[in-house]
């Protein structure tokens, strides 16, 4: 359910048994179920047949321990998780072989695509340039269709990440002690809404780089800080534009895009490519 494992994580990988991954396409994770346990399935119209795939995959897995951590490996697929220091019981979660809510959206995801496409917490799940559409709160569960992820936390952070079943019902890792399950939908507390995901990359979609990247709300080192990328990941670039002069890694830029699934600035410095990215227009 949490998603602050971050370097306990990485601490972690040396020496767990991860599934070999071919190239190609993405590990399959351990005993995989020949169908979705009862109850857990594609309930309603609407999904692509990728999202219906991502569905089944995560529906393959009930049953598997919830790990914290677990899912994070070098590929898709359960792995042992670690211990959160916040909850005691996770304490046999190194010895359970599973996914945290996220691992298990990102190897649903990677066995949909054919491509680990959302590696990462559920923050950037929810955030992450393969979105096709998101939802807030206010505009309920009615307008989602299966395969659609919910997402509960805030805009600072989103702490559990669930996949849409359709009828009301989803599928999650909910908690350390428990296992994958189908669960009612949570539309009270602090659910904050849901995002769609298209497995083809849109254009404007960049790689960034770096460690502990901060995004600005406006194109300037001295503005607000918004989100922080811990590692590399994928990002979609709407406009960019000359701005304040940065100087980081040895380089010198003064060229910043806006990301507007972040609703943030980034130096271009951090973006692989050239200092003014190839195809990107210049900001109004």
């Amino acid at each position: 359910m949490r998603n602050r494992w971050g370097a306990a994580v990485a601490a972690a990988a040396v020496g767990l048994s991860l599934i070999a991954w071919p190239a190609g396409r993405p590990a399959q994770a351990a005993a995989p179920r020949a169908a979705a346990a009862e109850g857990c399935d594609v309930l309603a119209p609407g999904a692509s047949a990728a999202a219906e795939k991502a569905v089944r995959a995560a529906c393959s897995q009930i049953g598997v321990w919830y790990s914290w951590g677990g899912g994070h490996g070098p590929a898709p697929g359960p792995t042992y998780g670690v211990v959160d220091p916040t909850d005691p019981a996770s304490e046999h979660d190194p010895e359970r072989r599973g996914f945290d809510c996220s691992g298990l959206v990102r190897y649903a995801y990677a066995e949909a695509a054919g491509r680990d496409i959302l590696n990462g917490t559920a923050h950037s799940q929810f955030t992450t340039p393969h979105a096709t559409a998101r939802f807030g709160a206010a505009d309920g569960t009615g307008p989602l269709v299966p395969g659609d992820l919910l997402v509960y936390g805030n805009a600072r952070r989103i702490h559990h990440i669930a996949i849409h079943l359709g009828a009301g019902k989803m599928v999650e890792a909910r908690q350390s002690g428990t296992r994958i399950m189908v669960s009612d939908v949570r539309p009270g507390g602090d659910y904050f809404g849901a995002v769609r995901i298209n497995s083809v990359p849109e254009r404007g979609t960049f790689s960034t780089w770096g460690t502990d990247v901060w995004t600005h709300a406006e194109p300037s080192t001295a503005s607000a800080r918004v989100h922080k990328f811990t590692g590399p990941t994928s990002v979609r670039v709407e406009c960019q534009v000359h701005a304040q002069p940065v100087t980081a890694e040895g380089i010198t830029n003064d060229a910043w895009s806006y990301l507007p699934d972040h609703s943030a600035w980034i130096t271009n410095i951090y973006i692989k490519g050239p200092a003014w990215l190839d195809g990107v227009p210049t900001c109004p």
